[in-house]
């Protein structure tokens, strides 16, 4: 067997927290090395994020041109070039990896491209990309596993070649009829984004609602703006069986409560169902890694795993599955290991769903609330009272926040509308700083902005 090369950090997936790390800490002086099967930079730059936000976007200047009426400017017909539109996320995605790639240069953490595996407790196996093997062992060792997309154990979903996030990015044409399985982040965004692009899509969500740790008023808001769209959604209905071969033509048969049977055909079906972390068959168990039920690695609340020396980070932990929490997910274990005390305990996260209009939340929901007990009182606004969205043609949607009912503290904030991902930043800054209902209902915000109806939004809300 050959001699293993020591380092002092040894990380296994090149995602948000281990990159961070890796430049962070080899910046610091220590031998650092990454491991990575694939995704330079992680899934985020590559196949997930960042690439759907820039397909969604290009679908957004889509349906302005179809529209460009509503604003005064007239336009003849309208195509869209799905080759050109793959052809602009492809060139942002070579831009982000040389942008990694430079990173690596600059703090000397070196890269290695192959597949790793654990063979005793600290030291991996390299299979190296270009041909070879090589032996490594850190000293201290973390893992930035991911996840990938889940495929349900459907009668003929797996032998009709479903389309995951990854293939959808990857397409230059335009499906026919794209069939969506699942109503979360993922479905509903690439849902929008390809009836926009002019395919008929139907949406198919097995539970009684899209977006199912939402509140239903959310839920119903965003199912109606969709509809309107064109775009058909399917909730509670039983998939029974999926014939055909997607890309070609399927055929999905459904069941409903009232054991109606309905059949849906289309050209593509695109699987939105969920992930699963990266975490098998590559031998925690040696390395004394233990996993919880559902297959993601058990960590403290300073993200040590079971193994001494040993972290998890970002997904595969268990943690939120955004980049900005994996990012988060850095500093908690670049603080300890700095010996500054850092948890992942009672941490305040925002979510934000890139559809169009956006969904973005932080903090409680009202069913958070009624499940834990808390009484709260509820206030809305409509976004047609968003003097902004007047100016801009996008009234859909409303702000929403729950606010402590014994003590006038924010606890929760929702909103369905334009650029809600930067109107939620200021209620979250206004919980961390644990300021009563009434500072935003008083604060001067500038005008006519978005963030402005937070004022409005707050104006009317009961002073305790």
């Amino acid at each position: 067997m050959s001699h293993a090369e020591r380092y002092d950090i040894l990380i296994l997936g090149s995602g948000e927290a281990g990159k961070f790390l890796a430049w962070h800490m080899a910046r610091a002086g220590h031998r650092t090395a990454v491991v990575e099967r694939r995704w330079i930079g992680g899934s985020c730059p590559n196949i997930n994020c960042l690439p759907s936000k820039n397909e969604i976007w290009s679908a957004k200047v889509a349906d302005l041109a179809h529209h460009g009426a509503r604003y005064g400017t007239m336009t003849g017909p309208i195509t869209v070039d799905m080759a050109r539109v793959r052809q602009r996320k492809r060139e942002m995605v070579e831009g982000m990896i040389a942008a990694n790639l430079q990173n690596y240069k600059a703090s000397g953490a070196e890269l290695i491209m192959g597949s790793g595996r654990f063979t005793a407790p600290k030291t991996l196996e390299v299979t190296l990309n270009e041909g070879g093997t090589r032996r490594l062992t850190g000293e201290k060792v973390f893992l930035n596993l991911g996840t990938h997309g889940a495929i349900p154990d459907l009668p003929g979903l797996a032998a009709a070649g479903p389309l995951t996030n990854i293939e959808a990015l990857e397409l230059d044409h335009l499906p026919a009829h794209l069939i969506v399985l699942g109503g979360g982040y993922v479905g509903l965004e690439l849902a929008q984004a390809y009836r926009r692009f002019g395919s008929a899509v139907t949406l198919i969500e097995q539970g009684p609602q899209i977006m199912s740790r939402e509140d239903p008023d959310i839920a119903a808001e965003l199912t109606r703006i969709l509809g309107e769209e064109g775009l058909r959604i399917v909730t509670g209905a039983e998939i029974g069986r999926v014939e055909g071969r997607s890309g070609e033509a399927v055929r999905i048969s459904l069941r409903g409560d009232a054991g109606t049977e309905e059949h849906i055909e289309g050209s593509d079906i695109l699987v939105a169902a969920g992930r699963v972390p990266n975490t098998s068959g590559i031998g925690l168990d040696l390395a004394g890694v233990e996993l919880d039920g559902r297959g993601y690695i058990k960590v403290n609340d300073r993200l040590e795993a079971t193994a001494p020396e040993v972290w998890a980070m970002g997904e595969c932990a268990g943690s939120p599955q955004f980049t900005h929490v994996s990012f988060d997910d850095f500093r908690v274990v670049r603080d300890n290991l700095a010996g500054r005390p850092h948890s992942t305990k009672d941490r305040l996260i925002p979510y934000c769903m890139f559809t169009d209009p956006p969904l973005a939340r932080v903090g409680l929901s009202e069913g958070d609330a009624r499940r834990q007990g808390i009484a709260v009182r509820v206030e809305k606004l409509a976004m047609n009272g968003v003097l902004r969205a007047r100016t801009i043609g996008e009234t859909q949607g409303f702000l929403k926040v729950l606010i402590g009912t014994e003590n006038d503290r924010l606890l929760g904030f929702a909103m369905v509308g334009a650029e809600a991902g930067e109107v939620v930043a200021t209620v979250q800054m206004a919980m961390l700083a644990g300021l009563p209902s009434t500072a935003l209902g008083d604060v001067i915000l500038a005008h006519p902005t978005m963030v402005e109806g937070l004022t409005e939004l707050f104006a009317e809300a009961p002073r305790r």
